[in-house]
């Protein structure tokens, strides 16, 4: 029997960029073998500071009056359970100065569904029959992002200045003289850091990017679900941001706790009520174990000791391994570059002249044993620039697995990267 989805359900039910590649990695995992190199996922990496944590977090709530219970057999209202919603407030206005209260702090089940509320909220069709967009700034940007629109498309995208920083590195700049604010632009989003580069954007770029969202009366959204202060995987200075119309989110995933499912948001009252309102339509409530466990450690600062004494740590020295690798790997000749690692979790390598598709390089490092993400999928919203050569001569490479897995892994795609040069040569 054959079914006709609505509108809808083929946006959302007929597959997706996202989704293909997650089906594809998770048979690759599923029948790869302990010789699989996944290097294509966001799954962050198992730290044993914070895993101790949990676990203590974990053996006190079973040890509480009732802990057992408001963590896992009582539903919080949509927004969020009120005294983690007040304790993130607190810690805010207390370590950055915000003019915060509970009224501004929202909970949803993920970063990723807080996005596909708040990119359908603002944007797509609109009651005048009109129709807006989400305008990204800089591209590529997340991948998750890219099939979130109800109504179709939702993005326009504005392509990066490229600066070549070293002999095998370079840095996205904002292009601030293309970045036209038109009509139909509902808010400007950004990663920071972003995932796939680790780029940060610069307080200047961010300071000039909010300046802009407020002279046109429109949000600015700040996806920070790697950023400062927590889990506070940056490694340049960046300070955390802030406005009255600046729509700020953060996540539980990228310390540790990725499973309990838990985003928080911090923006106007209006968009937070709204965001609870979608919470209670789509789901009931959101999950409440995340909160339960963090919240003594937000009630205490706790938690921005732990970014920034054994989160960041942590993986800096796994990014400068995994960049000493790369080097070791592609050599010192050749056409390859290597985004400045600015934050997150991966390494974005960009092969100029590159003579076969990322996706064709993608297909056969597969058939190696090693999963990335082929960087085309990265550049949405760029509709009027379907053959920008750039946009194929990119992947993103997660250094999260263990050391040994990452070196093998780098040193894989370099004859890679060298065959299909070489072929192309003949």
């Amino acid at each position: 029997m054959s079914y006709e989805f609505s509108q809808f359900g083929r946006q959302l039910g007929c597959g997706s960029g996202i989704g293909e590649l997650m089906e594809d990695l998770g048979h690759a995992l599923a029948s790869g073998g302990p010789e699989l190199k996944m290097l294509g996922g966001g799954q962050p990496a198992q730290i044993p500071e914070m895993n101790a944590v949990w676990r203590r977090r974990l053996e006190e709530l079973m040890e509480e009056s009732g802990g057992l219970n408001r963590a896992l057999t009582t539903y919080d209202p949509p927004s969020g359970n009120p005294h983690f919603l007040s304790a993130i407030a607190c810690l805010f206005h207390e370590s950055f100065g915000w003019n915060l209260s509970p009224e501004n702090v929202g909970v949803t089940s993920g970063g990723q569904t807080a996005f596909y509320f708040l990119f359908n909220l603002l944007a797509g069709q609109m009651p005048d029959g009109s129709h807006r967009k989400i305008l990204l700034p800089l591209v590529p940007e997340y991948i998750g992002y890219a099939n979130q629109g109800v109504s179709g498309d939702l993005f326009r995208a504005v392509p990066p200045l490229i600066e070549k920083t070293g002999p095998h590195e370079f840095k996205y700049r904002v292009d601030f003289d293309q970045l036209d604010i038109t009509p139909d632009v509902a808010a400007i989003c950004a990663s920071r850091p972003t995932n796939p580069t680790g780029n940060v954007l610069t307080d200047e770029e961010i300071a000039r990017l909010s300046a802009i969202a407020k002279q046109h009366g429109i949000p600015l959204i700040i996806d920070n679900a790697y950023g400062a202060p927590f889990p506070g995987i940056i490694f340049t200075p960046a300070t955390p941001f802030w406005d009255d119309h600046v729509v700020l989110t953060l996540s539980l995933s990228k310390l540790g706790l990725p499973a309990t499912r838990t985003g928080i948001v911090i923006g106007p009252p209006e968009i937070i009520r709204a965001l609870g309102s979608s919470s209670a339509i789509a789901g009931l409530s959101n999950p409440n174990i995340g909160q339960q466990i963090t919240l003594p450690l937000i009630q205490s600062g706790e938690i921005l000791r732990l970014s920034r004494e054994v989160v960041r740590p942590f993986y800096e020295a796994k990014c400068q391994l995994a960049r000493h690798a790369a080097h070791d790997a592609f050599g010192e000749d050749g056409e390859w570059f290597m985004h400045r690692s600015e934050g997150a979790l991966f390494l974005w390598f960009w092969f100029p002249g590159l003579p076969i598709h990322s996706q064709e390089l993608y297909e056969r490092l597969k058939k190696r044993g090693v999963l990335v993400i082929p960087g085309h999928h990265f550049f949405f919203g760029l509709d009027d620039q379907p053959h920008w050569a750039h946009r194929h001569e990119c992947i993103r490479v997660s250094y999260a697995m263990e050391e040994s897995v990452v070196r093998d892994g780098l040193r894989i795609i370099a004859e890679e990267v060298r065959l299909a040069r070489e072929q192309a040569a003949r």
